[in-house]
């Protein structure tokens, strides 16, 4: 059999296939139908500094291959991530967790990044810069080169852990924003976060999600995920974790050859609990298929 096992940001993983934020919860939920330690890790659920009971309902829309999104963050807020959520991970999970986090101010995610920083089951902090910057005006922080990387310089002063940035495609130039944090001491960055959808209902002749708008995210968005991480893994130095629209152990290779060095998968666990335990368990078949013996050799292979 291939070797499966990649270095993201000098930690080992088994093999590169990492559940997306926010479709994994905390994995004791996933440990209850399978053993989740099979993962190489997993993204647990977006954490804010305080509590956020989330957007109104409803909040998911289904679509022709893939779905939207409009949860609002939902989380206990991290003290309560820290003191109630990762000693149940815990008891499940054995290995180092992505710890994935988000803010509304500079300030927030530092507070945030600093305390999940001291746990010792995190190995990595995934910044979400996909968030509306409530001192700039409502626009993501991802959105602005200069305002990706005040983010990135202040949680990499308060913390000693791989900090990956993970970054919107909702912008013209994805790749000045990955340079602009690796210019400034991100570890990694991790890419796509959904892109902005919308359906109306012909009957009501609204909006399907009452927000509006949502994260549009599954199979239709894949070629645009194999496109960027392709542009900015050939524009930094630094690893690249790949996301958007993976649900076939096919996947993960074709993203790993347009460079991602790790491959998260998000929607697929929504549709498929066992999507992440299927996609490893085929990965074997199709490293032979196409005479991989290494996945770590194919990074950027294309």
């Amino acid at each position: 059999m291939g070797k499966m096992s990649v270095n993201l940001c000098g930690i080992e993983l088994d093999n590169p296939v990492i559940p997306a934020s926010g479709t994994f919860g905390y994995g004791y939920e996933f440990a209850e139908i399978y053993d989740i330690n099979l993962l190489g890790t997993f993204s647990f659920k977006g954490t804010t500094k305080d509590p956020r009971f989330g957007n109104p309902t409803p909040r998911i829309a289904e679509c022709t291959a893939g779905m939207i999104n409009a949860v609002g963050l939902q989380n206990p807020g991290v003290e309560k991530v820290i003191a109630e959520e990762l000693p149940k991970m815990r008891k499940v999970f054995h290995k180092k967790v992505m710890a994935n986090v988000s803010g509304f101010a500079v300030a927030d995610y530092a507070y945030t990044c600093e305390k999940l920083d001291k746990c010792e089951e995190v190995g990595w902090l995934e910044v979400n810069v996909s968030c509306p910057n409530v001192h700039g005006g409502g626009m993501s922080f991802g959105t602005s080169p200069e305002a990706a990387a005040e983010v990135v310089r202040a949680v990499k002063a308060v913390t000693t852990k791989p900090v990956i940035v993970k970054l919107s495609p909702n912008v013209t130039d994805i790749v000045a924003i990955a340079k602009a944090c690796e210019e400034a001491g991100a570890d990694g960055i991790s890419l796509i976060n959904t892109m902005l959808g919308m359906r109306i209902d012909l009957k009501t002749k609204k909006p399907v999600i009452a927000n509006t708008m949502g994260g549009f995210s599954g199979p239709a968005i894949f070629p645009v995920a194999v496109r960027m991480v392709y542009q900015v893994s050939h524009a930094v130095k630094i690893p690249v974790v790949g996301m958007g629209g993976v649900s076939t152990a096919e996947d993960v290779l074709e993203m790993m050859l347009a460079g991602a060095t790790a491959v998260e998968v998000g929607a697929a666990n929504l549709v498929d609990p066992f999507a992440c335990k299927k996609i490893i368990e085929d990965l074997p078949r199709v490293m032979e298929k196409y005479k991989i013996n290494s996945l770590s050799e194919i990074i950027g292979g294309c």
